[in-house]
């Protein structure tokens, strides 16, 4: 599968983060393969205190990023636009945290994550409470990531689904996911649809289907993510995503460069998929 000449992937990730595999100029190579015109890089913020530091880098190995990624930049200058993003998580309390750490680079992206598979969350949220009760407070903290300011786009919204997969029905949500899907539009942040979902233990999209046609309705930008964790995936699954945007009322695909929203139709991007590449 090859992609219009415009389009970005917005969501992956470096070795820096524990999880990822392989070099990052893999990942800039496959990006070109596929034909897409740019990656953001977007590995897992630092936080403080040691919080939850199996999945992320230190706040030392933060320059040790910025190289990474300015080296692959410069390496791939006029093949693949490389940007420099952020995945970070939002945790309440940590805003002021965040707020600098933003502060230290120029960022294309910055993706806000609510985590509600971390230690860190699920003892705040999880002891003493339902699970009904505790998914409602991803969706809830979701919505204040949204009103934080902080984030260009909310990633991989509905990711509470893998903590308990088999018990996960997102009717039981629908009420609290309305409500926070009207101050995520209020507050003008854009959402990601993410294919990694679909190697989950909860096999679909981030979001899935019911959720997504709730953000369409309301007019909430999409921004596609392939939240790679190893160079082939870069990409992936984006064929399938345009067409759920389209099922869902979508007609535009959204990506961010130096913070400010682009935008790309998708009847365009569809139809370039159709058409011999010019070499």
């Amino acid at each position: 599968m090859t992609y219009h000449r415009n389009m970005y992937d917005s969501h992956m990730h470096t070795t820096l983060c524990k999880h990822a595999r392989g070099p990052l100029s893999a990942y800039a190579e496959q990006a070109e393969r596929v034909g897409l015109r740019g990656i953001t890089i977007t590995c897992h913020s630092p936080m403080p205190d040691g919080w939850n530091p199996a999945a992320r880098m230190t706040l030392e190995q933060f320059p040790q990023y910025l190289d990474m990624v300015a080296e692959l930049r410069d390496q791939f200058a006029g093949r693949v636009d490389v940007r420099l993003g952020m995945e970070s998580d939002y945790f309440p309390g940590m805003e002021s945290w965040l707020d600098d750490l933003h502060s230290r680079a120029d960022f294309s992206t910055i993706l806000g994550s609510v985590h509600p598979q971390t230690d860190e969350y699920q003892a705040m949220y999880l002891k003493g409470s339902t699970r009904l009760e505790y998914e409602k407070s991803y969706f809830e903290n979701l919505a204040d990531a949204a009103e934080s300011g902080l984030f260009d786009c909310l990633s991989h919204p509905d990711i509470v689904k893998i903590v308990h997969p088999k018990q996960y029905q997102v009717a039981e949500h629908m009420y609290t996911i309305r409500h926070t899907l009207d101050r995520i539009a209020r507050a003008g942040t854009a959402m990601e649809l993410n294919t990694s979902g679909l190697n989950k233990p909860y096999p679909e999209m981030n979001p899935g289907t019911e959720i997504l046609e709730e953000m369409a309705l309301r007019g909430i930008p999409v921004v596609l993510g392939s939240d790679s964790h190893d160079a082939h995936r870069v990409g992936a699954d984006f064929d399938k995503a345009l067409a759920k945007l389209q099922d869902a009322g979508y007609q535009r695909v959204s990506f961010f460069i130096d913070r400010e929203p682009r935008e790309l139709e998708i009847s365009e991007v569809v139809l370039a998929e159709l058409q011999p590449r010019l070499v």
